[in-house]
């Protein structure tokens, strides 16, 4: 069976940074990969602008400080759609569509030839596409896979019901196919366009607020409490090392996970904070007691959505519940903001403190996308990655057994 290698798919492919793409890189040529840090910042940029749907995870300047040095996501490739100078006002080809993607090898060690959206660290994977231009942008995309030998792509965690997927819906059909989907689930989401108090009273309820407002009049014993939040990059920079700390100081710290604790990690979400801070495009919110930090959290805003990255709090304030109170005060914060009309909690399907707050929910999923009719790879790939699923969920939850039982207190 052939594998698709990452040093091959990407030999001999460039995009010129910052000037209009050579005809082997437009849509009508080309080996197909480009190198991710290839594409010009500056393209990419107009094209988020320009995208039919919301990604904050695919901004260039996240992805970009996530590819140079987060922690085994670097190094990663681009398929690139280009429109034809001729569909442009100025005459030059514009980057209509984008997808940072990896092999099949590197992101399961399944040697078929399949291109798998790379993970951005966080999960959403929807590529930006052209609002304009959107099928032709998703047509493109697919013809610069074949071009680079692949028979199938899999976009991973995409928004199933939205402006992207519908395009590449619609591309299949106009070929005679259709997309598998692998796997589905749904997550917490907020809509930003409702009142933030009656949100809160809709999802709690009265006796649940009354608790929380118990507790918060418990925390202010220790210390007025407020809440912050930072978007200059001034502010930005020093908000990011307090969310660190917290985020390294519970239990992710103690699994070697925070990402604290690893050089690449911290690396990338510093840099990445800092550069979309220019660009008004991450807040990152801190709830204080006094002067001591209790929780914090990254938000990244993209068009009309905002996106819960990650949260960190101090556990020596647990019984407060300072993850809860941040989230009620963030929730009041994005319903306030008239440019939000949506936040994307990207946590997992049960999670257990978002889901009964943000009541509403967004369907997200795996997606294979067949290259060709009738490919013989494609049933290959199911099965693939069905046997993977069977060998892979009884080690997951041997293993969520054993650090349950590590975490119990003596």
């Amino acid at each position: 069976m052939v594998e698709i290698a990452d040093t091959a798919l990407v030999r001999g492919s460039s995009v010129i940074a910052g000037k209009r793409p050579p005809a082997e890189a437009t849509s009508r040529g080309g080996d197909g990969l480009v190198p991710l840090t290839a594409v010009a910042a500056s393209q990419w940029r107009a094209l988020a602008e320009r995208a039919n749907e919301p990604n904050g995870y695919y901004l260039p300047d996240w992805e970009l400080a996530v590819n140079a040095s987060a922690r085994g996501r670097t190094g990663v490739a681009a398929l690139a759609a280009w429109s034809q100078p001729a569909a442009a006002k100025d005459g030059a080809a514009r980057l209509i569509g984008l997808l940072p993607a990896i092999s099949m090898w590197r992101a399961w060690k399944i040697p078929l030839p399949v291109l798998v959206s790379a993970d951005p660290y966080g999960t959403l994977g929807t590529p930006p596409l052209d609002r304009d231009m959107a099928e032709d942008a998703a047509a493109g995309l697919m013809m610069q896979a074949r071009k680079a030998g692949a028979h199938a792509l899999i976009l991973r965690d995409m928004s199933l019901d939205g402006a992207a997927m519908k395009a590449f819906r619609e591309v299949l059909r106009q070929g005679g196919m259709r997309p598998r989907l692998l796997q589905s689930h749904l997550r917490a989401c907020l809509d930003a366009t409702r009142d933030a108090d009656e949100c809160l009273r809709d999802a709690l309820g009265p006796k649940k607020l009354k608790e929380l407002r118990r507790q918060r009049n418990r925390l202010a014993e220790h210390g007025e409490v407020r809440f912050e939040v930072a978007s200059t990059p001034q502010a930005i920079a020093s908000a990011v090392e307090i969310f660190l700390q917290l985020e390294a100081s519970g239990w992710k710290g103690q699994r070697g996970t925070a990402l604290l604790q690893h050089d690449g990690d911290a690396g990338f979400v510093r840099r990445a904070t800092a550069a979309l801070a220019e660009l008004r495009q991450c807040e990152i919110v801190t709830l204080l007691s006094g002067d001591t930090p209790v929780a914090a959290a990254v938000v990244l805003r993209h068009q009309d959505r905002a996106f819960y990255f990650k949260l960190g709090v101090d556990e020596h304030y647990a019984k407060f519940s300072p993850g809860v109170q941040l989230t009620l005060d963030l929730t009041r914060h994005l319903c306030a903001d008239p440019a939000i009309r949506l936040v994307d909690s990207t946590a997992s399907a049960d999670h257990p403190m978002i889901n009964p707050i943000w009541r509403g929910r967004l369907a997200i999923g795996d997606v294979l996308i067949p290259l060709r009719p009738h490919d013989p790879v494609v049933p290959l790939v199911r099965a693939a990655l069905k046997l993977r699923q069977l060998i892979r969920d009884p080690l997951r939850r041997a293993v969520h057994l054993i650090r349950k039982r590590q975490e119990k207190p003596s």
